[in-house]
């Protein structure tokens, strides 16, 4: 093969292979790089998906210290779905949609049949307490400084804000990339809790 046919081809697979990065998050990761905003992570557009569960991976355990120092284990006394948002101070959609998460989170229809976990990615834990102060968020939040307990979602928690349900095998079984609605995310539990995604 002459080089500049090798040359070509790789072309072509770098611009698809970001066609195929910018596919995952719904968003134009070009356009964002351009803006120059600074924001630092990629923003989802509050696209949802229910997974069916056929196709849905292994249980995911997170563990970890909460923002509070509190221990915490996700594979303990489940019995509920359990939703995860994955949120940081400095994430503008993520103040966003708080209100719309405090409001599910304290909806008691909701809760009977769901838990809530916040995971405060890439900041330190006095940082994300006063965040959660602030939002009054019900619910605990992980501390995550290194990234690693979003490690755990595999790689469904591409966007910031991410907001997944787990059944109650802990099974990833619907994720919202970006920031949710109230409604949204109510009809996800739903959907999740009823049984399985047709």
């Amino acid at each position: 093969m002459s080089p500049s046919r090798r040359a070509a081809i790789l072309a072509a697979l770098t611009a698809a292979a970001a066609l195929s990065l910018a596919g995952c998050t719904g968003n134009d990761i070009a356009n964002q790089a351009k803006a120059g905003d600074g924001k630092g992570y990629i923003a989802g557009d509050g696209t949802s998906e229910l997974i069916p569960e056929a196709k849905r991976g292994e249980p995911v355990v997170l563990t970890g210290t909460t923002v509070d120092g509190a221990a915490y284990d996700s594979s303990t006394g489940r019995d509920k779905l359990l939703v995860v948002n994955i949120w940081a101070s400095w994430c503008g959609p993520c103040d966003k949609e708080a209100p719309d998460l405090v409001a599910v989170a304290t909806d008691p229809t909701v809760t009977a049949q769901a838990d809530f976990l916040g995971i405060n990615f890439r900041e330190e834990a006095t940082t994300g307490k006063a965040q959660v102060e602030e939002w009054k968020l019900p619910y605990p939040s992980l501390s995550d400084p290194g990234g690693k307990a979003v490690l755990m979602l595999q790689g469904k928690a591409n966007a910031m804000p991410s907001t997944l349900v787990l059944d109650r095998q802990g099974r990833i079984a619907a994720r919202i990339s970006g920031p949710i609605t109230a409604s949204t995310l109510t009809g996800l539990i739903e959907d999740v809790a009823g049984g399985p995604a047709s």
